[in-house]
This record gives structure tokens, sequence and C-alpha cells, in this order.
């Protein structure tokens, strides 16, 4: 774990300087890295032509998203020496250097062998999307990332899962430590999906000279963004279960794309957990939200979930709405220690999310058109109910 910007992927040798320093060199006053004692010791004695250069950053999914985001932070930051986007069109951002290209192909080895440092954000993350087909692209381009990063000698990549690996408990503690074991169950939706990539990633860790860091965010909050904590929102009510309050902490798009930055740059490595400062009671959610909660039991909500799930009815398995109903709430420890903070507050974050899922209406994760967005939260739980009776009777019918 690294506290401050690691220097052993870019740095030189020093010298040992036992005479007063010829013509063409200097002693950096302040020092730009400054050793921890804050003295200057010989090896800072360097040549201006020898400094440390900045590195070559490239992104995947670079034209649309969180990807586009960190890019316009990348081309607009003094720390990186050139900005490279990767994706499969060429999307907006100027003063970068553009490849076209599916990140699954295996040339991208070819095309990254000039870059230092690759922020891997071309996943897909939609609730839309087939899961089959999404786990076997989000498998398939981060393998193909890791396996060229090495083949190319790239020194660090840094992806995105999500701390919903760490699973969401009814005894989990308040908050969870970066080291706390990977507890999530695995299924078909999306949280599948991250551990599965995490799985790669420890594996990837055997290449010499390959630094990889995993960025484990809260629920995400931010233009674009579409998850089960998303469509929560767009709920009548809230959904609880009885006996057990979650833990509400957010992770605003702009705070991931500031703690990417310093995962890019060395400043933290390792496991990485981004979010607000501390959480929201669920009584303070009901206040800023005006939500009341709507309390079943646990047995009833997550076995009427399973079944909806299976029928097609709601996009995500019943595992999901763990994450809506049970804490999961982080500490941000590396990201504190090396000076970072988040820009944005959970209050804040929800009044923002609040307002981008305005109009909006679901139930269980399930979209509802503008005729069911009328009715109550238990009247609209009882249709989606009813409707899978139906299915049922009918799927029945024609076997019989």
């Amino acid at each position: 774990m690294a506290n401050g910007l690691s220097l052993g992927s870019f740095s030189r040798p020093g010298r040992s300087v036992t005479a007063p320093p010829r013509a063409g060199w200097r002693s950096p006053h302040p020092p730009r890295y400054p050793p921890r004692g804050g003295s200057v010791q010989s090896e800072d004695l360097v040549p201006t032509s020898k400094r440390l250069r900045s590195p070559v950053v490239a992104v995947t999914g670079a034209a649309s998203g969180i990807g586009r985001a960190f890019l316009a932070r990348a081309a607009s930051s003094a720390d990186f020496r050139r900005v490279v986007a990767i994706d499969d069109h060429r999307g907006d951002v100027p003063d970068v250097t553009w490849r076209v290209l599916d990140i699954r192909d295996p040339l991208l080895a070819n095309r990254i062998s000039d870059v230092d440092v690759l922020v891997h954000l071309g996943s897909d993350e939609s609730l839309d999307s087939d899961a089959a087909e999404r786990r076997r692209y989000n498998l398939r381009a981060a393998q193909t990332v890791l396996t060229a990063c090495a083949a190319a000698r790239v020194r660090r990549v840094v992806l995105v899962t999500s701390a919903m690996v760490y699973g969401a408990a009814p005894d989990n503690p308040v908050p969870l430590p970066e080291d706390a074991p990977v507890a999530a169950e695995s299924d078909t939706g999306v949280v599948g999906d991250y551990l599965e990539i995490e799985a790669l990633v420890r594996r990837s860790r055997s290449h010499p000279g390959l630094e990889v860091t995993v960025l484990r965010p809260a629920a995400l909050v931010g233009p674009g963004i579409d998850t089960v904590v998303t469509r929560h929102f767009e709920a009548p009510r809230l959904l609880a279960v009885k006996g057990s309050l979650p833990h509400w902490q957010f992770c605003h798009v702009d705070d991931l794309v500031s703690a990417l930055e310093l995962a890019a740059l060395g400043r933290v490595s390792g496991v990485v957990a981004v979010g607000s400062d501390g959480w929201l009671e669920m009584e303070q959610v009901e206040e800023i939200s005006g939500m009341r909660r709507f309390e079943l039991p646990a047995g009833l909500t997550f076995g009427t979930a399973e079944r909806l799930h299976r029928l097609g009815i709601t996009p995500t398995p019943a595992t999901d709405l763990h994450y809506v109903v049970y804490p999961w709430a982080v500490d941000c420890a590396q990201l504190r220690e090396a000076g970072w903070k988040a820009a944005w507050t959970n209050e804040a974050a929800l009044g923002e999310l609040l307002e981008l899922v305005e109009g909006r209406h679901a139930v269980v994760g399930r979209r509802l058109s503008g005729k069911d967005a009328t009715i109550t939260a238990a009247g609209a739980t009882v249709a989606v109910i009813g409707t899978a009776a139906i299915v049922r009777a009918a799927r029945r019918k024609r076997r019989d």
C-alpha cells in the first residue's frame, strides 16, 4: 500500500555527491519529492536534464461515461506527459491521442507500447444488458487489458470494480475496512462480473513489473449512472427489511475521477476504497428524500425477488437487493492518508441522485411505465407479483 507518490516505476538511480555540484546541476529547493525526513540527501541532487518525467497515461472506454470524465481530467493535468484515448470510436475530448480499436483485440499490446499507465474504464455495467453477454464482454476486456499491459511492459494498470464485492450483510461492521474479506455472493448480476474481474487481477499480479490497482467505489452517483441503488430511489417508497437498516454511503463520479488520478500517479495502490466521508442513517435518507420506508420480512422480500428474476420480470438477481437493505459502507483509509478528501458529501450526492431520477419510476429494479407509476409502493409490488403469477399460470397451461 502506498501512502505517497511511489517513484519505483519512474525514478532513476541517484549519485553520491562529495564535492560541490558541477555546472548544469542544481539542488532542488524544496525538492520536488522530498524524503520522509524532510532533509535533502545526496541522491536528491540530480541533473536538470535527468529530472523525473511525468507518465504517459492511456484510458480505455474514453469516448463516454466515466472514461470520458477521467480522460478530460487527465488531459487538463500537468502531471501526465501525454494522454492516450482508447475506444471503438473517437470521442470529443481534444488535446489527446485517439487510438480507435476494440479493447478485446489482442493487438491492443501493439498500441500501448509507449504507455506507462493504463486506466481501464471500458466495461459494460448496464442493468439492461444480457447478463451472459455482458459477463463475456467484461471478462474478455479485462483479461485482454491485463495481458496486453504485461506484454507491452506497461508499469501500472488501474481498474474499477465496486465496494459491493465486500458483500452487504446485516452484521457488517460500519465502516468496512479496505482489507475486509471479499464476501459477496457470485451471481449473474454485475457484482458477479466484479468478482470475476478481481480474480483475474489476483492472477495477473504474477507478472513481474506490473502493478495493478483496484478502486472499489461506494454506491455511484452522477450523470449517466444507472444501478440497482439509483433505481431504488425511483421507487415510490424505500424498501426496508424488518430488523435491519442500511447505512447509506455514496461516491460521486467527480470523486471517483479524482481518486483515479491519484491511482494513475501511483499515490495509492493495491485495493482502494472510494466514497464520501461517513454515511447516512435511514432516518436521514427519509428526511432528505421525503420518501417513506416500506418494510417487509427478509424471506418474503428475497424469495419474491428471486422468483421475479427467474421469470425475467426484474433485471437483477435477488442478491442485488442486499445492497439497498443491508450496510456496506467503507473506510477510505488509503485515500485519506494520501491527503485526498471527497468533494461531495453523502447529503449532496443523494440530493443530486434524487434530481437525476426525478420522473423515473421503478420497483425492485424494474422500470415502470407512466401508467404503473401512479400506484403506491405496496400496490406496485402486488402488481409485479401478480404479473409473475399470471406468467407462471400461462407456462403451466402451455406445458399441459
